[in-house]
């Protein structure tokens, strides 16, 4: 049923489809292409660097859009599009997640791989940016049409992914699973097993040990070392943390593991509060017990809203995105704020939070323990030799209190944000890659 290949490369131009990241309140929200060129210029007015540099920053290298004719149980054929944008390879193969969701669209996937560019310079790792995905509801397929999804979506973009030129990893609507059939695909076509073509693989098949609950151990590394920087002590430091997913409950059982007092946690029907904490051992996760939160017989029941405005020490939104908002910054009573999910601050909200001079450490650096173990696992597949969850876990410690230093270090050194200090380190890396490399005549 299905027919042949049919791919189209475009250079890229101005997005039009909007993302979720508004500004003031009743003004239109900007495209993630416009949010990321916002964010490079920012770091940008603060380095002398050679503006041709940021101008070819601006724009991936290309974007892939590829036809994905799929046949569903039922003998029909079903047309998907999907996409692959690379961003910037100058200091190593492109990287990046894909995505299986009904609002993939070219220019998100442009925006957030200029942003995984900036991630991956933050972390100082040998890669570039990149995303991806496909147009569809991966709740609509059984586990049968997702593989075959995914198998002829491999096809379609197997000339332009490789261990050496764009590494895929899962993201939104993925998982280990959906990495493996990838990696088999490329591997049946190639005609020899090539784990190192993608990340977040089950570890029988060259994943890595500890890649789930990396983001979340990198969100509480930096919880603690931000909470050091303040001269307080993390015993006893009040932390509300939204969301219950890997992310968020990986950090926040790091977190009451070395002593902090988690008061308040959350999924997507509400959060449950305890001033005294929480055991958060005692309740599952969503991996665990999908939405089991509220229906702990603990605590006092809260909105994610009032999560959001608890007076508490530390705050990390690590559930979704662009839930601190114009609309709440005001009412926000956290004295330090971690980023665990991908953009949960608006700009608008950003700006107010600056005012009010409480710091917000940003997503690039505080949940890039996921791409930080996903070079570990790239590497790790392409030396045929597997590493012990405890290097994983002391390698990634090592990294992340790296990457911390040198944020720490301009942050200091310059009267700018936490934000603008993150994107200051990646971008000087980029741009000092750039200009050694030159620009092919």
């Amino acid at each position: 049923m299905a027919t042949g290949p049919t791919t189209e490369t475009t250079e890229t131009t101005d997005g039009e489809t909007k993302a979720s990241d508004p500004g003031d309140t009743g003004t239109e929200p900007e495209s993630a292409v416009e949010t990321a060129r916002r964010q490079l210029s920012h770091a940008a007015d603060h380095l002398d660097i050679d503006p041709n540099v940021v101008e070819r920053l601006k724009h991936p290298k290309k974007v892939h859009e590829v036809t994905v004719p799929v046949e569903r149980d039922d003998g029909s054929v079903d047309v998907f599009t999907g996409y692959r944008a690379q961003h910037d390879s100058v200091r190593g193969p492109y990287k990046g997640g894909l995505r299986y969701h009904p609002d993939v669209t070219r220019n998100e996937c442009v925006g957030l791989g200029m942003w995984m560019t900036w991630k991956c310079a933050v972390m100082d790792l040998p890669f570039g940016g990149a995303k991806g995905g496909v147009a569809v509801n991966p709740k609509s397929l059984s586990d049968d049409e997702k593989e075959r999804l995914t198998r002829r979506f491999t096809q379609e973009i197997r000339d332009v992914i490789g261990p050496t030129r764009d590494i895929p990893a899962p993201d939104m609507g993925t998982d280990p699973q959906t990495m493996a059939w990838l990696m088999d695909a490329y591997s049946m076509q190639e005609g020899e097993t090539i784990p190192g073509v993608v990340t977040g693989k089950p570890p029988v098949v060259g994943g890595s040990k500890g890649r789930e609950g990396a983001p979340g151990r990198s969100v509480a590394i930096v919880c603690r070392e931000v909470v050091d920087h303040y001269d307080r002590d993390l015993s006893g430091t009040a932390v509300a943390v939204q969301g219950y997913g890997s992310v968020a409950a990986n950090a926040a059982r790091l977190l009451d593991d070395w002593g902090a007092t988690v008061v308040a946690v959350s999924d997507v029907n509400g959060a449950v509060y305890d001033p005294d904490g929480l055991d958060t051992h005692d309740i599952p996760s969503h991996d665990e017990e999908p939405e089991a939160v509220t229906r702990q017989d603990i605590g006092t029941l809260l909105t994610n809203d009032e999560l959001l405005e608890l007076d508490v020490d530390l705050l990390v939104p690590a559930a979704v995105g662009n839930v601190l908002t114009a609309d709440n910054a005001d009412d926000i009573a956290a004295d330090l704020i971690v980023e665990g999910a991908n953009g949960p601050t608006t700009t608008a909200a950003d700006e107010i939070l600056a005012d009010r001079g409480i710091p917000v450490i940003p997503d690039i650096l505080a949940n890039a323990g996921g791409v930080t173990v996903s070079y570990f696992e790239w590497l790790q597949d392409i030396n045929r030799r597997a590493w012990s969850l405890d290097r994983v876990h002391d390698e990634l410690e090592a990294e992340m209190l790296s990457a911390w230093e040198g944020i720490r270090t301009e942050y200091e050194r310059r009267d700018v944000t936490w934000r603008n200090a993150a994107y200051i380190v990646a971008l000087s890396r980029v741009a000092d890659a750039h200009e050694s490399r030159g620009l092919w005549p």
